[in-house]
C-alpha cells in the first residue's frame, strides 16, 4: 500500500470518528400557531451529533391529549465532515376548540436538562381533507390503519362531591373548631376525574372562608393524597386540598359560603380503540353546602377574657425534692392538652412565704392532626428559699382555665412539695441586698425616683438661693438708708 493511500485512510478514519468530539445542539421546533380541530399539534425535538440514549416526558398541553412518539435519525457528509441528527417528535390531539397555552417547560435529555420557551396555540373549525398538509397529520393513523373520523365522546355519570366539613357548628369564644376541604369520589365511581390548577383555586377560597377574627392554625397539606373512608357505610376516596383549625376570640357567627370547586372530567369514547384517544378533557365545577358555626361567650367570671380555652393537665418534672437554704432548683410547670397552645399564659404566682423566683424559661410544642390541635407549653423557673421548712408549691403557683366539654372553669395547681434543710439564709439575703449611700441608690432605684429626687433637691438649692439673695438686697437696702 503506498505512503499516499495510507495518509487518506488515516484521515478518514479521524474524520469519521470525529464526530463524538463534536458539542451536542438541541433545537425544538414547535407546531404552528393555528391548527385545525382534527389537526395534530407536533413539538420536535432535534439532537445534532448525539444518539438519543434517553429522555423524559413531554409537557402536558390544556386541551390536548396526547397521541405518540416518534423518532427519526439521519447522517450527512459534506466534505469530509460527517454531522448526525436525531429526533423526537410528540404528536398532541386538540379535544376542543379555543386558545391554548403551552407553557415553558424542561426535557431531560441523555441526562442534561434543556429549558424552552412556549407559545400560544389556537384551535379552530376542523379542517378539509384537501387543506390538511405538511405535519399536521396523525402519522399513525394510516400506518396502523385507523378510522380519522373523530370518534364519539359521552361522559359518565358520577359519584363524587366537593364538601366543606367542620367538626363542631356551636363552640364558646376561645375554643377551637377544624374545617376540612375535600373532593370526595365514591369507590363505585366509573367517570374519570383530575385535579385543575387546585392551588390557585385555593388562594380564591380561602379568601372567601378563612375567619377574620380567629387564630388559625395551618395543617400545610402539601400533596393531594387519596384516603380512604367510610359515610353512612359505603366507601369512598376523599382527597384534602385543606384542613385547618380555627379559634375564634370573641362570639358571634362565622358564616362560610357556598363554595365552587372545579375539576377535570374526561368524558370517554363511545367506542375506545387501541391507539385512538379515548377520552376528552372537559370540566365540571362543584358546589359544597354553606356553614355557620356559632361562637358563644364564655359564663362570668373574673378572668373571663383573659383565661385559655380546651381540655388541660398539669405535667410536673419532680413531685418532692430536698434541697438546702440558699440552694436554687429548677421546676418546670408543664400545660398539656387539646387547645390554642399558643394563648397559654404563665402561671400566676400568688404572693408570701419566701420562696424567691424569677421569670421562667418558656418552650412549647404544637402537634396538629386527626382533626384537633394539641401540644404542651412549660414553664422552667429557677427558685431559691432561704428558710428551712416544707414548702407546698401548690401555695405558691395556679393557672386557671375554661374547660368547654365540662363548660365548667378549673384550675392547675402543683402537686410538687419541697423540704427545704439548714440554716437559714434570711438575714444573708438581706444583707447581700443591702445598698448604702447615694452611689449605692444610683444602682438600685429607678431612673423616675432618681429625676424626682434630685428635683426635690434642685427646687429646694435654687429657693435658698433666692431667700440668701432676697436677704441680702434687704441688708444692703438698709445700711444705704
Amino acid at each position: 500500500m503506498s505512503k499516499t493511500l495510507i495518509i487518506s485512510f488515516l484521515v478518514f478514519c479521524c474524520t469519521f470518528f470525529s464526530q463524538n468530539l463534536l458539542a451536542q445542539e438541541v433545537e425544538v421546533e414547535l407546531g404552528p400557531n393555528q391548527i385545525g380541530l382534527n389537526e395534530t399539534f407536533t413539538i420536535k425535538i432535534n439532537v445534532a451529533n448525539e444518539k438519543i440514549k434517553s429522555y423524559d416526558q413531554f409537557p402536558e398541553i390544556p386541551g390536548f391529549q396526547k397521541q405518540g412518539i416518534s423518532q427519526s435519525s439521519s447522517m450527512n457528509v459534506i466534505n469530509g465532515q460527517v454531522t448526525s441528527s436525531n429526533s423526537i417528535i410528540q404528536y398532541y390531539k386538540p379535544s376542543r376548540k379555543g386558545e391554548f397555552t403551552l407553557p415553558s417547560f424542561s426535557i431531560t435529555i441523555n441526562g442534561k436538562e434543556f429549558d424552552f420557551a412556549g407559545k400560544t396555540i389556537s384551535v379552530t373549525d376542523p379542517v378539509s381533507a384537501q387543506n390538511l398538509g405538511g405535519n399536521n397529520y396523525d402519522p399513525f393513523a394510516e400506518f396502523f390503519g385507523r378510522n380519522a373520523e373523530e370518534p364519539e365522546y359521552i361522559e359518565l355519570d358520577d359519584e363524587a362531591f366537593f364538601s366543606v366539613t367542620v367538626d363542631k357548628e356551636e363552640i364558646y369564644a376561645g375554643e377551637g373548631f377544624s374545617l376540612t376541604l375535600a373532593f370526595y369520589m365514591s369507590e363505585n365511581n366509573q367517570a374519570p376525574f383530575n385535579f385543575y390548577k387546585p392551588g390557585e383555586q385555593l388562594d380564591g377560597v380561602l379568601k372567601k372562608i378563612k375567619p377574620s377574627n380567629a387564630w388559625e392554625e395551618n395543617y400545610n397539606i402539601s400533596n393531594i393524597e387519596p384516603e380512604q373512608i367510610t359515610i353512612n357505610n359505603k366507601r369512598w376516596v376523599r382527597y384534602k386540598v385543606y384542613e385547618a383549625t380555627f379559634f375564634p376570640f370573641s362570639e358571634g357567627k362565622i358564616q362560610i359560603p357556598s363554595i365552587p370547586w372545579e375539576m377535570i372530567k374526561y368524558r370517554v369514547a363511545k367506542n375506545p380503540t387501541f391507539f385512538g384517544a379515548n377520552r376528552q378533557e372537559d370540566f365540571k365545577t362543584f358546589y359544597s353546602a354553606p356553614k355557620t358555626i356559632t361562637v358563644k361567650p364564655l359564663p362570668p367570671h373574673p378572668l373571663r377574657n383573659e383565661v385559655a380555652v380546651g381540655q388541660y393537665q398539669l405535667r410536673e418534672n419532680i413531685t418532692e425534692l430536698e434541697v438546702e437554704t440558699g440552694e436554687g432548683f429548677n421546676y418546670n410547670f408543664g400545660i398539656s392538652g387539646v387547645g390554642n397552645i399558643n394563648a397559654i399564659s404563665e402561671p400566676r404566682r400568688i404572693s408570701g412565704g419566701n420562696l424567691n423566683t424569677y421569670d421562667p424559661n418558656v418552650r412549647q410544642q404544637i402537634n396538629r392532626g386527626y382533626g384537633r390541635v394539641s401540644g404542651i407549653k412549660e414553664f422552667n423557673y429557677y427558685i431559691t428559699i432561704n428558710e428551712a421548712s416544707e414548702v407546698d408549691l401548690a401555695k405558691h403557683f395556679e393557672w386557671i382555665y375554661f374547660d368547654p366539654a365540662r363548660a365548667v372553669y378549673d384550675t392547675l395547681r402543683p402537686s410538687a412539695k419541697i423540704k427545704v434543710v439548714g440554716e437559714s439564709k434570711v438575714n444573708q439575703a438581706i444583707s447581700s441586698q443591702r445598698l448604702g449611700g447615694i452611689y449605692d441608690r444610683i444602682g438600685s432605684e429607678d431612673n423616675q425616683f432618681l429625676n424626682e429626687r434630685y428635683k426635690y433637691y434642685f427646687t429646694t438649692a435654687i429657693n435658698l438661693l433666692l431667700l440668701a439673695s432676697v436677704v441680702f438686697l434687704a441688708v444692703i437696702i438698709i445700711r444705704k438708708k
